[in-house]
C-alpha cells in the first residue's frame, strides 16, 4: 500500500470539471509539533475539511462559545479565524471551494454558509457517510484524490448557476485582491452601489466592502509567506493599505493578532516543519 508522508502538505488540482467549484485539494499530516492553536483565516474560498485520527476541535468565537468537534465539516466565507485546537498532531484532508461550489456540488447556497461551522452529514448526510468511509480506508493521497474527484463529479450539479452581473462582480473584486472601489464595481454590473451591496450579501453572506477587505487581507497573508519575507511597510502599501498601522488594525480582525504575532504564532511552526519533512503522493 502506498503511504502518506509523515510530515508536511499534498496539494492537488481537481479533475477539470471542478475547478470552478474547488480551487484545491490539500492533504497534510502534521507531527511532533507543540499543542496549541491553528487559525483558519479568512479569504475568497470556503473550507471542507475530512479529519482522519482524530476529529478536529474548532470554535469561531474567541469564547469557546460554539466550540465543537467535526469528522467532517464545512465552513463559509468568514470575517474572524476559526480557532482549530490540536495535540501537536494533525491529519485530514482540505478543500478549498468557491462560493458558486457549495450550491453546484451540495445545493447550499454561499450565504446560508456564511460565518459558521458546519458538520457535513448535518448538509448531505449520505454523501458525507459514504466520503468519510471511502477516504478512511487507504492511506494513499492519490486514492484519496480519485475518491475526491469521483464522487464530486456524482453530485456535480451545473445548472446551479449565480447572476451574471453578480459572477462579475465576485470577478472583479478577486482579480484585483479588493482593491477595485465598490462604486466602480457596481457601475461595472450596472447596478448601484446601494442594490449591489444588498444583492451581493444575499448571496454571498458578506457585503461586498468585507470582502474587499478579506481578499486585501489575504493577498498580504500570501506575500508575508514568501520566502524572501518582504517588509510589513512593502507588504502594505503592495497590498493597497493607507500605511502599516491600516494593515495591522485589519489583520488583528481576520487574524486575532497582528502580522508579527501571526508570523511567529501560526507560520513559523508549520513553515519549519514543511521544511523537514517529504511529501509524496
Amino acid at each position: 500500500m502506498e503511504e502518506e508522508s509523515a510530515f508536511g502538505g499534498v496539494p492537488r488540482l481537481p479533475h477539470p470539471r471542478l475547478r470552478p467549484f474547488v480551487t484545491q485539494y490539500q492533504g497534510y499530516r502534521f507531527d511532533g509539533l507543540d499543542p496549541g492553536v491553528h487559525a483558519g483565516l479568512p479569504g475568497r474560498t470556503m473550507t471542507m475539511i475530512i479529519a482522519f485520527d482524530e476529529p478536529l476541535d474548532v470554535a469561531t468565537a474567541a469564547d469557546d462559545s460554539d466550540r465543537d468537534v467535526y469528522w467532517a465539516m464545512l465552513a463559509g466565507l468568514h470575517r474572524t479565524p476559526a480557532l482549530v485546537r490540536h495535540p501537536g498532531r494533525q491529519h485530514g484532508l482540505q478543500l478549498n471551494l468557491t462560493p458558486r461550489g457549495a450550491a453546484a456540488l451540495f445545493g447550499v447556497p454561499a450565504r446560508d454558509l456564511a460565518t459558521t461551522v458546519n458538520h457535513l452529514d448535518d448538509i448531505v448526510p449520505a454523501f458525507a457517510g459514504e466520503l468519510i468511509d471511502r477516504l478512511s480506508a487507504t492511506e494513499s493521497w492519490r486514492t484519496r484524490f480519485a475518491v475526491l474527484d469521483e464522487m464530486l463529479l456524482r453530485v456535480l450539479r451545473l445548472d446551479r448557476q449565480l447572476p451574471a452581473e453578480l459572477e462579475r462582480a465576485w470577478g472583479l473584486l478577486c482579480a484585483t485582491n479588493g482593491n477595485t472601489a465598490i462604486d466602480l464595481v457596481a457601475a461595472e454590473v450596472g447596478w448601484s452601489r446601494r442594490h449591489l451591496t444588498s444583492r451581493f450579501k444575499a448571496t454571498f453572506g458578506l457585503t461586498p466592502k468585507v470582502m474587499a477587505q478579506i481578499l486585501r487581507f489575504e493577498r498580504a497573508q500570501q506575500l508575508l509567506q514568501l520566502p524572501t519575507r518582504p517588509s510589513l511597510s512593502s507588504v502594505a502599501v503592495a497590498c493597497g493599505y493607507a500605511d502599516q498601522a491600516h494593515m495591522t488594525r485589519e489583520w488583528n480582525v481576520f487574524a486575532g493578532a497582528s502580522p508579527t504575532v501571526w508570523m511567529t504564532d501560526q507560520l513559523l511552526p508549520f513553515a519549519q516543519d514543511d521544511a523537514d519533512g517529504e511529501t509524496t503522493d
